[in-house]
C-alpha cells in the first residue's frame, strides 16, 4: 500500500534521460535571443569570463546575502606557487523585518554588517575590492551590475525587484564612507552558484560547473560565448547561472508532478513559480513527506489513522528530519524519536514506512537533480566536440553536505546518465563567499592583464591619420623612383618592365612559361586561341627547389631550372619545339628591354651566390646551352605583379594594376611614358614594377615600425631592407606573431609565463596558422588544437589572446598594403586627369586569398583613403604562370606588329 502511494515518485533510467533530453531543449531556448523571453530557464550570462589560473593574489571583502545567515568574510589570496588562500567569516542573522522590509533597510543592514566586519578585522583604513555574493536571479549586462528578476527563498523585500543592487549596496556604503572612513570598491555581483564554481575552480582547474542543493537549488557552468545570443562577441567563454529552479513552470514537468507537488505548490509563496526546486531543494522536502504522511494516516495506513497536530502543521516536518531518519546505520531509532518527538507515537512498521516514505522522496530529488546535471555535463562535452571528458563539479548546500545519502545517490545516478564524462565531486570549503572573493581577484587579475595586453599591442592599431601620413609618403617615394636624378637613391626603385600593352584579345599560339619566385618553381605549357572561341589551356607541373640550391651558387640554381624544363618537356612530348618562354622571375630586376633582366637583390629567402648584378635571361641561356639537349625562345622576363595585371587585363581591360600579397609583397600599374624619366619616350604606357617592398629602408616609416618589427628584420637573411614587405607579406607576419607572444609569455600573460621550446623556433609560426585561427568559424577549441600541433599548450583565455594578437597583425598589414595601393590608385587618377577614376586591381597571392579578413580589410582602406576612385579587385587565375604567357604573347604580337 505504502509503494502505492509511492508510484510516481520512483522515476526509471528511461524517465531520467527524457528529462535530462527536456533540460537541455530548455538550455538552448534560454540561450537563444529571440526564445529566451518564452524559456523557463533563463540562462543568466554572469559576465564571470574566466576561472582562476593560480596567478591570484592580494586581500579582498565577500559578502553573501542568499541563506538563512548574512556573511562577511576577509579572503587572502596567496601568490606562493601554492595556490593557498586563507578565509575569515563573520556570520549575522537576517531577521524577518529585514527579509520582507524594504530596499532602503536591507542593504543599510548590509552596510552595517560589513562596517562591524571591517572593524572587527581591523580593515576600516585600507581600499578593498568587495565580491557581492546575491542568491537570487539577476539579470546582468557586466559584471559589477545586476538588476533582480525576483525573490525566492522566502525574501520578499519590496522596492528592490527590477533596480540594480550593486547600486543599491553603493549607495549604503556611501553613507558610510565620510562618518566611518571606510573605502570599498564592489568590483562584481556573483550567485552563490557562481560562486561554488569559482571556490572549486582555486583548487582544480578542471572545475566549469557549479552546483548548489540546499535550501535552493541551482547549476551553473562556462558555455561558449558563440553560444550566448544575449550578450554580444563570440570569443571565450563565460559562466552561465541557469537559474534551473524555475524548470517546469511552464507545464514541461506536469507528467511527473504528483498530487503532493501540487498541494505543496498552492500552499508556498509563489504558486506556479520554481517547481523544479520545489522537486528538489531541502526547503520543500520536508513539506512533502508531511503531506505524503498525513495523505497515508487519513486512509488509515499510518499511526492508527490518528492524525496528530504536527501532521496538520505546515513546515513542522523539516528536512533535518528526513535526513536524520534515512540514517539506516542506526536502524528505527531517529526515525522513532523523531515522530514520538512530533507527538506521532508511531509503531515499528509505522517507522519502517515513514523511513522509506523520506528514502523515496530524497531519492527522487538526487535523481531529477541528477537528470538536469547530465544534461549540463553533455553539452559541456559536445562544446568540446571530445568523445569522453574529464570535469570536475564544484558542489556546496546543506542537503548535499548534510544528509547520509544524498551524495552517493547523486553520484551514481550521474555516471550512470552520462557514461562518456569523467565527473570529480568537489566540496567547496568557503562556500559561495570565498567565491565571490575569487571572482573579484580573476576579474582584478584579467583587468590587469588587459592593460597590459592593450599597451602591447597599442603600436599595432593604425589610425586614419596615420594611414594617411603613409598614403602620402608612398606617393612621394614613387615619385622619387620615376625621376632620372633621384631615382638611384630612391627606396622604392620603380624598375620599366618594357611591357607596353595588356593583351586585346588576338593572341593565340603555344607557349612555354617558368615560374619562380618562392620555394617551388613551375614549368608550364600554355595554349591561346584566339577568335569568337578565345580561351587559355594549360599544362604544368610543380618542381620544388631544396634549400641547399635557394642558397647555394647561382650556376647550380639555374642547372637545377634548366633539369627541370627538360623532365617537363620529355613529360609533355615536345623537346624539338623551340617555342617562345615567358619567365616569370618574382624578385626586384632592372629592366633594359622586355628580355633583359638584372638581378637588383635577392628576397624571400634566395641567396644563392653570383647572380644579383646579372641578367637572368642570360643566365638560364648559359644553364640551358650548357645542357645542350633542347633550345627556347627566351621572349620576356617578367615579374609575377606585371603576370597578374596581365592575366586579369584578359578578363577586363580595365585592369591597369597588378598587387601580390602573399609570401611577399609587391604592386606594379601601367605608367605614362612621360613620367617615367629612366626610359625614353614619351609616347603610350609602360608597365612599372614598383617594388615597394622596400618603401621604409630610408627609415621614411620609422614611427610605425615596433620593436617586434626590428626584431624580425635583425633576424632576417637581410637586414635593413624590404622593410615595408616586412610588416605587409605572409612571409613574415607569422614571425611577427612569434615574437609578440614570447614578449606577453615573458611577461606572464600567456602560457602560464612558460617560453616554451618551440615558441623559441624562428619560422614555426607560418602564415597559414593565422588564416585558420582568425577564421570566424573555428571555435576556440579548435584555436586551441592549433596551438597543440605547435607545441604550444595553452588555455582557453591563452587561444583569445593568440587570436587577437593574429588579428592586430594581420588587420595592419592590410592596412598598410591599403595604405601603399591607395597612393597608386591616386595616381592614376591624376594621371587621366578624371575627377573620379574607375579601375580594377588585378590581385594574386595567399594571404589575399585564404586569409579571412585581409582582402576586406584592404578594400575598406583603400575606399577610405582614395575617396575619389572606384576600385573593383579581381582574382588572378595564375597571374605567374598564364599571365607570363600572356606578356610573351603580347609582346610577340606587338614585334610581328612592328616588323610590318
Amino acid at each position: 500500500q505504502v509503494d502505492r502511494y509511492l508510484y510516481h515518485l520512483r522515476l526509471s533510467d528511461d524517465v531520467l534521460l527524457d528529462v535530462m533530453a527536456r533540460f537541455q531543449a530548455e538550455m538552448v531556448k534560454g540561450l537563444g535571443r529571440d526564445t529566451n523571453p518564452t524559456a523557463t530557464v533563463k540562462m543568466l550570462p554572469s559576465f564571470v569570463r574566466s576561472l582562476p589560473d593560480g596567478s591570484e593574489k592580494g586581500d579582498f571583502l565577500a559578502v553573501d546575502l542568499g541563506g538563512s545567515q548574512f556573511r562577511a568574510h576577509q579572503v587572502k589570496v596567496f601568490d606562493d606557487g601554492k595556490q593557498s588562500s586563507q578565509l575569515e567569516s563573520k556570520f549575522y542573522p537576517t531577521p524577518k523585518d529585514v527579509t520582507e522590509g524594504n530596499s532602503a533597510e536591507l542593504f543599510d543592514y548590509v552596510a552595517d554588517c560589513l562596517l562591524d566586519f571591517m572593524e572587527t578585522k581591523n580593515l576600516k583604513h585600507k581600499k578593498l575590492p568587495l565580491g557581492f555574493t546575491f542568491s537570487f536571479p539577476c539579470k546582468q549586462t557586466k559584471l559589477e551590475e545586476g538588476v533582480l528578476l525576483a525573490w525566492t527563498k522566502h525574501f520578499k523585500v519590496r522596492g528592490v525587484q527590477d533596480t540594480d543592487v550593486v547600486t543599491s549596496l553603493r549607495k549604503a556604503l556611501q553613507k558610510h564612507k565620510a562618518s566611518f572612513d571606510i573605502d570599498v570598491d564592489v568590483l562584481a555581483l556573483v550567485n552563490d552558484t557562481v560562486g561554488t564554481m569559482m571556490t572549486c575552480g582555486y583548487d582544480d582547474q578542471r572545475c566549469e560547473v557549479g552546483l548548489i542543493i540546499g535550501t535552493g537549488t541551482n547549476a551553473c557552468y562556462m558555455e561558449e560565448m558563440r553560444h550566448i545570443d544575449l550578450v554580444e562577441g563570440d570569443e571565450g567563454r563565460m559562466c552561465i547561472n541557469t537559474e534551473w529552479g524555475a524548470f517546469g513552470d511552464d507545464g514541461a514537468l506536469d507528467d511527473l508532478r504528483t498530487e503532493f507537488d501540487r498541494e505543496l505548490d498552492l500552499g508556498s509563496l509563489n504558486p506556479g513559480k520554481q517547481l523544479f526546486e520545489k522537486m528538489i531543494s531541502s526547503l520543500y522536502l520536508g513539506e512533502l513527506v508531511r503531506l505524503i504522511l498525513l495523505k497515508m494516516t487519513k486512509e488509515g495506513l499510518l499511526f492508527n489513522g490518528k492524525v496528530s497536530t504536527a501532521l496538520l502543521t505546515k513546515g513542522k516536518i523539516e528536512m533535518k528530519h528526513v535526513s536524520a531518519m534515512e540514517k539506516y546505520k542506526e536502524g528505527l531509532s531517529n526515525t522513532k524519536e523523531i515522530l514520538t518527538e512530533l507527538s506521532l507515537f508511531p509503531s515499528e512498521e509505522d517507522c519502517v514506512a515513514v523511513q522509506h516514505v523520506c528514502t523515496i522522496v530524497s531519492f527522487r530529488s538526487a535523481n531529477l537533480c541528477a537528470a538536469a546535471l547530465a544534461a549540463i555535463l553533455t553539452r559541456l562535452r559536445e562544446n568540446k566536440k571530445l568523445l569522453r571528458m574529464r570535469t570536475t563539479v564544484g558542489i556546496d548546500g546543506g542537503l548535499y553536505k548534510t544528509h547520509p545519502q544524498y551524495a552517493k545517490r547523486l553520484h551514481k545516478v550521474v555516471r550512470r546518465l552520462v557514461p562518456t564524462c569523467d565527473v570529480r565531486f568537489l566540496l567547496s570549503v568557503g562556500g559561495s563567499g570565498k567565491g565571490a572573493a575569487m571572482v573579484t581577484a580573476v576579474a582584478r587579475r584579467l583587468a590587469a592583464q588587459r592593460s597590459r595586453i592593450d599597451a602591447t599591442l597599442a603600436p599595432f592599431l593604425l589610425s586614419l591619420g596615420t594611414l594617411r601620413e603613409v598614403r602620402n609618403k608612398m606617393r612621394t617615394e614613387l615619385e622619387y623612383g620615376l625621376k632620372r636624378e633621384t631615382q638611384a637613391k630612391a627606396t622604392v626603385k620603380m624598375l620599366p618592365t618594357y611591357v607596353c600593352g595588356t593583351p586585346d584579345g588576338t593572341e593565340k599560339g603555344k607557349f612555354l612559361a617558368l615560374d619562380l619566385g618562392g620555394t617551388n618553381f613551375r614549368v608550364l605549357l600554355v595554349k591561346i586561341k584566339s577568335g569568337r572561341r578565345r580561351s587559355v589551356q594549360m599544362y604544368n607541373k610543380i618542381f620544388a627547389i631544396p634549400l641547399e640550391i635557394m642558397q647555394g651558387t647561382g650556376e647550380e640554381l639555374f642547372d637545377h631550372i634548366v633539369q627541370c624544363i627538360a623532365d617537363f618537356l620529355e613529360y609533355m612530348g615536345i623537346k624539338g619545339a623551340r617555342l617562345p618562354l615567358g619567365f616569370t622571375f618574382s624578385f626586384p630586376c632592372r629592366q633594359a628591354s622586355i628580355d633583359k633582366g638584372t638581378l637588383v637583390g635577392w628576397t624571400k629567402g634566395f641567396k644563392a651566390t653570383d647572380c644579383e648584378g646579372e641578367d637572368v635571361v642570360d643566365m638560364l641561356r648559359e644553364a640551358i646551352r650548357r645542357r645542350n639537349e633542347f633550345d627556347l625562345d627566351i621572349v620576356a622576363v617578367v615579374n609575377d605583379t606585371v603576370g597578374t595585371m596581365m592575366t586579369c587585363g584578359y578578363e577586363d581591360p580595365n585592369c591597369e594594376i597588378g598587387l601580390i600579397a602573399g609570401t611577399g609583397s609587391n604592386v606594379c600599374y601601367m605608367e605614362d611614358m612621360k613620367n617615367i624619366e629612366t626610359v625614353e619616350g614619351n609616347e603610350g604606357k609602360m608597365c612599372i614594377n614598383t617594388e615597394w617592398g622596400a618603401f621604409g629602408d630610408n627609415g621614411c616609416i620609422d614611427n610605425i615600425r615596433t620593436k617586434y618589427d626590428k626584431e624580425v628584420d635583425e633576424g632576417s637573411l637581410n637586414p635593413g631592407k624590404q622593410r615595408y614587405e616586412k610588416m605587409t607579406s605572409g612571409m613574415y607576419l607569422g614571425e611577427i606573431v612569434r615574437q609578440i607572444l614570447i614578449d606577453l609569455t615573458k611577461q606572464g600573460l600567456l602560457f602560464r609565463g612558460r617560453v616554451s621550446e618551440s615558441l623559441r623556433k624562428r619560422g614555426i609560426f607560418e602564415t597559414k596558422f593565422l588564416s585558420q585561427i582568425e577564421s570566424d568559424r573555428l571555435a576556440l577549441l579548435q584555436v586551441r588544437r592549433i596551438l597543440q600541433q605547435l607545441g604550444l599548450d595553452g588555455t582557453c583565455e591563452d587561444s583569445i589572446i593568440v587570436k587577437e594578437v593574429c588579428g592586430v597583425v594581420s588587420r595592419r598589414a592590410a592596412q598598410l598594403c591599403g595604405a601603399g595601393l591607395a597612393a597608386i590608385v591616386e595616381k592614376k587618377r591624376e594621371n587621366r586627369g578624371v575627377e573620379r577614376l574607375q579601375i580594377t586591381v588585378g590581385v594574386d597571392g595567399t594571404l589575399y586569398k585564404l586569409h579571412p579578413h585581409f582582402s576586406r580589410v584592404l578594400r575598406e582602406t583603400v575606399k577610405e583613403l582614395a575617396p575619389q576612385c572606384d576600385v573593383t579587385f579581381m582574382l588572378s587565375e595564375d597571374g605567374s604562370g598564364k599571365g607570363a604567357a600572356l606578356i610573351t604573347a603580347v609582346a610577340k604580337r606587338l614585334h610581328n606588329v612592328g616588323q610590318k
